[in-house]
């Protein structure tokens, strides 16, 4: 990469020719391509890279062979915008785009949930257009802005949703005893989030008090002797037609603990966004755990902290489940 620090960014400015109007509506979408920001009307910042300084000159070869004029500069703000300023310009265009693929996502996963299972073509198109898209805007997320996992969750489970057919959505699990599981190392996908997560506390906290756990990035990841993986393509323990794998590994292992039920309709909410359970809680349990993962890089240090949430969580609906005795 290259960047310096006192030109940390590179400034595009140009004006095109007025007509042909296709000539000026490619070069915006060229930027938009690029992930540049605009700053003011015909400038347009990127990070200082070796990437983004041939893209910018293949730019404004375009632009100049169209009859218009463009110049390049290495630059540092001085006055006005702050750099600050400028790397959460990029975020708040990126953060929008994140949310615009959510909500995308989200009417998907509405026709994904019918009964309805002629139009499956048509529905898996749509996935691969989103996973497009997503693939397009990380690209150019040069600054790391939220939402990213959370479209990355639900495209996810869409995925695992289209594979299923509506009537083995309710199909009874097959069963294991917890003391087959004691010893080994669960192995999950890095970057965990709501629903790893909760099921890393499960693990830990009622099944394996030693359990151990592993991050690894590959989605086809083949287990080791003594590794169980979860929440991951072709995982032991995962998505079940309509179960979240918090709920799978509470079906299997056979826990009844009405407060685990609690926290199991949580973590569906917000892992799967299918209004199933209609709880007015989610919100703030979602954004309790996504501040988490927004402070915390480290997989260890998120199962850490949403450990101690969940622990309190599970206390609370212990505790309102428990008939108070009389005075």
């Amino acid at each position: 990469m290259r960047e310096s620090q006192h030109d940390r960014w590179l400034v595009l400015i140009h004006q095109l020719p007025p007509k042909p109007n296709y000539f000026r509506v490619k070069i915006w979408r060229r930027l938009q391509q690029l992930g540049a920001m605009a700053i003011k009307n015909s400038v347009y910042v990127l990070p200082n890279t070796e990437q983004a300084h041939e893209s910018f000159e293949w730019l404004m070869r375009e632009i100049v062979a169209g009859g218009g004029e463009a110049s390049l500069c290495e630059a540092r703000f001085v006055e006005g915008l702050t750099d600050d300023q400028i790397v959460q310009l990029f975020r708040k265009v990126r953060h929008a785009e994140y949310q615009a693929l959510i909500e995308q996502g989200r009417q998907l996963l509405k026709t994904v949930t019918s009964r309805h299972e002629g139009d499956q073509p048509e529905r898996e198109g749509e996935l691969t257009r989103l996973k497009r898209r997503l693939a397009a805007v990380i690209e150019v997320d040069v600054f790391g802005a939220p939402g990213r996992q959370q479209v990355e969750q639900l495209l996810q489970h869409i995925e695992l949703r289209l594979r299923h057919k509506p009537s083995l959505q309710s199909a009874p699990l097959k069963r294991v005893k917890i003391s087959s599981l004691k010893g080994c190392v669960w192995v999950t996908r890095k970057h965990v989030y709501v629903d790893r997560m909760a099921s890393a506390w499960l693990i830990r906290r009622f099944l394996d008090k030693d359990a151990r756990f592993k991050f690894v990035a590959e989605k086809r990841y083949r287990p080791l002797k003594k590794e169980l993986r979860f929440d991951m393509f072709e995982a032991e323990f995962t998505h079940e037609g309509d179960r979240c794998t918090f709920e799978a590994l509470l079906e299997r292992t056979g826990l009844r603990d009405p407060a685990l039920q609690h926290i199991a309709e949580l973590v569906h909410e917000v892992d799967l966004k299918d209004g199933k359970f209609s709880r007015e809680d989610v919100a703030g349990f979602e954004r309790v755990l996504s501040s988490i993962a927004q402070a915390h890089r480290h997989d260890e240090t998120r199962l850490e902290r949403s450990a101690a949430v969940l622990d309190d969580l599970y206390a609370y609906f212990r505790a309102s489940m428990t008939p108070r005795s009389k005075a």
